[in-house]
């Protein structure tokens, strides 16, 4: 425990490193090529967080003066994700969250439950955050400690049903590679309603934007980067910007339009020799045919250009809907750059539509900010509990669109907390159920 809490304290940017090169040589990667992977994934993990920086530092300000100008005034205030991580983080839930949480993934590989190997350490504050609210809500550690084995089943289950759609999308580069990140996969549900009912209205299901099409069909128009400038000039106008820093923020969204996906290369010249080491040994020393993924941060995807226009052009319309959807107390500002993770598990099922995309996104958002705004009041609990520094003087309340916003998230607190002891034995059922329908595909690709 004391050297994995010493590991996480270095941060992502230096705990991925150490945990590849140490999951390399358990592999027999070798010495050599370990440490080259653990420092290419390193470097990958500095310049996405250089440039997810970047896009936070510019669209701060002008959410800041869109909420000043339009009189958003909700009880409710955004404090991020890493406010929630720290929190998550920082309870008896989140200091054994991550060897109770391979354990568990260990377990799974075991009885073939699940084909992932989930390595996105840092993600496992969605786990204890979930755990640590039910915890809270109950005053019992140990239905908490339910909510939260129940959320890893969840996301573990889903990242493998959504695994071949994801490696079929964004190609042969992330074959063996998986996204377990649970604030993503709770979009997918979202994603497969929303393609179900356009697929059934005519017309509207003939709409077909993807990224390929968009720069074909309207060259300069349809490139990641002209894009990138226009979203960034319609938000600085939208913020009442000057015409300077309208075009500044124009040619930084053009930027992150280009800089992540190169950068994701880099990330992937370090992940690649690991997950194919590990396909090796699958398939030629232990004699099996399972998929057995690598699960790792979708923050290799973001930069997607659909992901990035969509999730750019989402920025405002949140905000639109915060102040009109019946029942929100949620004002969205500190999670509304990593609106972008919303679609990396999306993607697969539109099948890059980006109207499909936005309509999802659309959709997801707003169950988002009733979420967020149902678990707010125990969510205020947790922090002035852990930190209450994190709580700005004056507010009342607060939340995260991140994964306080999340489907899986608001399934398990309330039918932890809210639908007793009838919810408790539903969400067991559903959890043993879908491991069991797990199990059989997985014995079935044999």
């Amino acid at each position: 425990m004391v050297v994995i809490n010493y590991i996480m304290s270095l941060g992502a940017n230096v705990m991925m490193p150490i945990v590849f090169i140490i999951l390399g040589l358990c592999l027999g990667l070798g010495v050599a090529k370990s440490i080259k992977s653990g420092i290419m994934v390193g470097v990958g993990f500095v310049g996405l967080t250089i440039v997810t920086e970047l896009l936070a530092e510019n669209l701060g300000p002008a959410v800041n003066k869109m909420v000043q100008i339009y009189g958003l005034n909700l009880k409710v205030l955004d404090i991020g994700w890493p406010a929630a991580a720290t929190v998550s983080y920082g309870t008896k839930l989140g200091a054994i969250v991550i060897p109770v949480g391979l354990v568990i993934n260990m377990i799974m590989l075991f009885t073939k439950t699940t084909n992932t190997m989930n390595i996105n350490l840092w993600s496992y504050w969605h786990y204890a955050f979930v755990g640590t609210l039910v915890t809270i809500a109950t005053n019992s550690f140990w239905l908490g400690f339910f909510a939260l084995v129940v959320t890893i089943v969840f996301t573990l289950v889903g990242c493998d049903l959504s695994q071949k759609k994801m490696e079929e999308f964004y190609g042969e580069e992330y074959k063996g590679v998986s996204f377990p990140q649970a604030f993503s996969v709770g979009f997918i549900p979202f994603a497969i309603a929303v393609n179900w009912i356009i697929e059934r209205i005519p017309v509207i299901n003939k709409i077909d934007i993807d990224a390929e099409k968009m720069q074909k069909r309207y060259g300069l128009f349809g490139d990641p980067a002209f894009l990138g400038v226009i979203i960034g000039i319609l938000l600085g106008l939208i913020a009442h910007y000057t015409v300077a820093k309208m075009l500044t923020l124009g040619i930084t969204m053009a930027a992150v339009m280009v800089l992540i996906p190169r950068i994701t290369k880099v990330f992937m010249e370090g992940l690649n020799p690991t997950s194919q080491r590990a396909q090796y040994l699958l398939v030629n020393k232990y004699k099996t045919n399972r998929d057995i993924s690598i699960g790792i941060t979708p923050s290799v995807i973001i930069g997607h250009p659909v992901t990035l226009a969509v999730g750019l052009l989402l920025v405002p319309i949140t905000l639109f809907l915060s102040v009109i959807l019946p029942g929100n107390m949620f004002l969205p500002l500190a999670s509304l750059a990593g609106l972008i993770y919303v679609f990396p598990l999306v993607l697969p099922y539109t099948k890059g539509n980006a109207f499909r995309t936005l309509v999802t996104g659309i959709v997801g958002v707003m169950c988002s900010l009733w979420f967020a705004t149902a678990l707010a009041p125990t969510f205020t609990k947790a922090v002035h509990t852990v930190s209450p520094k994190l709580i700005p003087h004056g507010t009342s309340g607060v939340a995260s669109l991140d994964f306080a916003g999340s489907l899986i998230a608001w399934v398990t607190y309330e039918l932890s907390v809210n639908a007793t002891i009838i919810g408790v034995i539903v969400l067991g059922i559903a959890t043993l159920a879908l491991m069991l329908y797990n199990r059989r595909k997985i014995v079935a690709q044999k």
